[in-house]
C-alpha cells in the first residue's frame, strides 16, 4: 500500500452511522425482546495470577439496531427473489441454504442522502412519497446513479432514545420505493425501524411494508435500518463515500451493521448547493486532491446527551468561513 494511499485513508472525515445498541433500545414488535448483554465473566479478586478477564453474552435478533436485512428476510407467495421457492430444502432450523446474509457482498461504494426531513420531524406515520424523494434530490443537488447506495433521513434517528415516538417514524411509501428501484440503486436505508410505515396494507399490493416485497423480493435490493443520519444531516454532506459490512453469520436473515459514511481530504462544505451539477463537480474535485479550504479532522468536536448535541467545526487556513451551532435539542 502506497504511503499516499495511507495518507488519503487517514486524512478523511468518518461519519459513524451507527446507532448505540443497549437493553431497551427501540425494536420492531416482530423482533422483539432486542438488544441485550449479560456479563457472564467478571474481574474478581483472589486470582491465581495478576491477570484477570472478563467477557460478555450477546443476545438479540439478528434484526435488533442498526441492521441489514438479507433477500431470504421476505418473501412473496413463498416465493424468495429470483423465483426461489420456499421449502425444506432452502429454509431450515439453521437457516436458509439460499440468500442468507453471508451471500452478501461488503457494501462499498457511493452513498446519497436524501434529507426528506431538512429542518423539521416529518409528521408520525407519514409516507413519503416518490415526489418527495425527487424534491430532496433536486434540492439538495444530487443525481442518483446506477449503483448507489441511498439513505433517506425522516428525522427520527434523533429519537432513538424515545421509544414510543420512534416506532411511529415516517417511511418511505411503495411509491417511493419504486422510484429507487427504478433508478437502479444498489441499497437503501433509513432512519427509521422499518424502511416503511408500520401500518395497514398498502391498497394495490395489499401487503404491509410493501417496501420489503418491492425491494427485497422483487428487485432483489437489500434494506439498511436503524441508521443514525443526523451527523451527516448537520454537516449538509449529501454525496459521500459509504461503506457498510454484514457479519457472516450463515444462513441468517439479518445482520447487525457498523455503518460509515466518509469524505476524501479537500472536500469542502457548500454553504447551499443551487443545482444538481454543483455537488457532483465538488464530489469530482474531492477526488483530485487537496483544496485551500480543507475541513480539519481534529477542528471539530461532537458531544451528545441523550437529545442534545454541541459541535463545534472549524477550517483553515485563514479566510476560510467557520460554522457553529450552540447546544438545542435534536428535534
Amino acid at each position: 500500500m502506497s504511503p499516499s494511499l495511507i495518507e488519503a485513508v487517514g486524512a478523511a472525515r468518518v461519519f459513524d452511522l451507527e446507532q448505540p445498541r443497549y437493553a431497551g433500545a427501540p425494536s420492531h414488535p416482530a423482533h422483539a425482546p432486542g438488544f441485550n448483554y449479560f456479563l457472564h465473566r467478571h474481574h474478581a479478586r483472589g486470582a491465581p495470577e495478576a491477570r484477570t478477564s472478563a467477557s460478555g453474552l450477546v443476545v438479540m435478533p439478528e434484526h435488533s439496531g442498526t441492521h441489514i436485512d438479507a433477500l431470504a428476510h421476505q418473501a412473496e407467495n413463498m416465493i424468495l427473489h429470483g423465483g426461489v421457492h420456499v421449502d425444506s430444502g432452502v429454509q431450515t432450523s439453521a437457516g436458509f441454504r439460499v440468500h442468507g446474509i453471508d451471500t452478501l457482498a461488503p457494501l462499498v461504494g457511493r452513498g446519497v442522502l436524501l434529507d426528506v426531513a431538512r429542518t423539521q420531524l416529518l409528521p408520525a406515520d407519514h409516507a413519503i412519497t416518490r415526489q418527495e424523494l425527487e424534491q430532496a434530490a433536486s434540492v439538495e443537488g444530487v443525481d442518483l446513479r446506477a449503483g448507489d447506495v441511498v439513505l433517506v433521513r425522516t428525522g427520527y434517528g434523533a429519537l432513538w432514545t424515545e421509544g414510543p415516538q420512534y416506532l411511529h417514524a415516517a417511511g418511505v411509501s411503495a411509491g417511493g420505493s419504486r422510484w429507487l428501484i427504478d433508478r437502479g440503486v444498489r441499497a437503501v436505508g433509513a432512519d427509521n425501524i422499518a424502511w416503511d410505515v408500520i401500518g395497514p396494507p398498502d391498497p394495490e399490493l395489499g401487503v404491509t411494508l410493501p417496501g420489503h416485497m418491492l425491494l427485497l423480493v422483487r428487485a432483489g435490493i437489500p434494506i439498511i435500518e436503524n441508521l443514525n443520519l443526523e451527523e451527516l444531516a448537520e454537516a449538509r454532506v449529501h454525496e459521500f463515500g459509504f461503506v457498510c459490512l454484514p457479519l457472516k453469520m450463515r444462513g441468517a436473515t439479518g445482520s447487525p451493521v457498523p455503518a460509515g459514511a466518509f469524505l476524501p481530504s479537500g472536500w469542502v462544505r457548500p454553504r447551499r448547493p443551487s443545482s444538481r451539477s454543483s455537488q457532483s463537480a465538488l464530489w469530482a474535485h474531492a477526488r483530485v486532491g487537496p483544496s485551500p479550504c480543507r475541513w480539519s479532522a481534529h477542528a471539530w468536536s461532537y458531544q451528545r446527551s441523550h437529545r442534545q448535541r454541541v459541535r463545534s467545526l472549524s477550517t483553515s487556513p485563514r479566510g476560510c468561513s467557520t460554522y457553529r451551532s450552540s447546544t438545542r435539542p435534536t428535534d
